[in-house]
């Protein structure tokens, strides 16, 4: 199974991630050395044509997979097939992270990531470290605007912009997720996680505007508790427009009035003048014929 595929949307292929990854898969083969397309590290393992494992499942580890060159994508959608799995069933952690942000490759404390990032974090936290009223694992989106920490003892909380409950651990079927992006208008999250095909909603976030320049990222992260954290493949697509009815309300606009239609009421136009004119001329009669009498 290829690592990752790149196909059209809108009517137009998809080039900007399709070189980033086929790369990799290339590159496993011949020599990490000479690619030029992707940058992975620290714990982060490829086992050729099956998955990259971002950390294994063992405490205190950390690995990332980022693309070296910038994306540029105003509308796109982005699949993601990924598997976590490990030893305790339960206890574990820490989860993985999807990025869509202005830097690139600098590890940190948010899922393998440095703090206070600009852009898009999506979080899949497989752990709590404080009480609360959802249950684990918990899939969440954070917007960050640079200055903003991740508020990491109250579980990203106070970061929060939308988020759900999925049970994305050590499912029998290929667990993914599926992100698409309208600029200016919704960002949603779908997950296929208890059955093939059935992809269940997440969320949709309205009136959205990410960095028009991003890179894309994938970050695990191990502490007492640990996971498999694994990518199997990305498929992308550079969406052109909106689907009609999908999220967005355009006000009803009337067609302009063909020939046809215009014609139609000037005869009718002309047969109720003549209708008239033929009742005006009757009164008239009657009166005259009246007068005489």
């Amino acid at each position: 199974m290829p690592f990752v595929k790149s196909v059209g949307g809108g009517g137009a292929s998809t080039q900007f991630l399709c070189f980033i990854f086929f790369a990799l898969v290339t590159t496993v083969t011949f020599g990490v050395s000479e690619n030029r397309w992707f940058d992975f590290g620290a714990d982060a393992v490829i086992n050729t044509n099956k998955y990259i494992r971002l950390t294994h499942d063992r405490p205190s580890q950390t690995g990332w997979l980022w693309s070296r060159l910038p994306l540029t994508a105003t509308n796109w959608q982005v699949e993601v097939e990924f598997k976590i799995e490990g030893s305790n069933p339960t206890l574990y952690g820490d989860g993985f992270a999807i990025w869509f942000t202005k830097q690139r490759a600098s590890p940190g404390p948010v899922f393998g990531f440095v703090d206070k990032f600009e852009g898009l974090g999506i979080f899949f936290d497989t752990y709590a470290n404080a009480r609360q009223t959802h249950s684990f694992p918990y899939v969440m989106a954070m917007i960050g605007d640079g200055e903003t920490p991740y508020d990491h003892d109250n579980d990203g909380k106070s970061n929060e912009v939308a988020g759900c409950e999925a049970d994305v651990r050590g499912k029998s079927i290929a667990t993914k997720a599926r992100i698409t992006y309208y600029k200016e208008n919704y960002l949603e999250l779908k997950l296929q996680y208890k059955e093939w095909d059935q992809w269940e909603p997440c969320f949709t976030i309205p009136n959205v505007t990410l960095p028009t320049v991003f890179y894309l990222g994938f970050t695990a992260l191990t502490g007492d508790v640990s996971d498999n954290h694994d990518i199997v493949s990305v498929t992308t697509n550079n969406l052109i427009s909106l689907p009609t009815g999908k999220h967005t309300f355009k006000t009803p606009v009337r067609p302009p009035p063909t020939w046809s239609g215009i014609i139609f009421w000037f005869k009718l136009l002309m047969v109720m003048g003549v209708l008239y004119g033929a009742m005006t001329l009757y009164r008239a009669y009657q009166t005259q014929a009246n007068k005489r009498f």
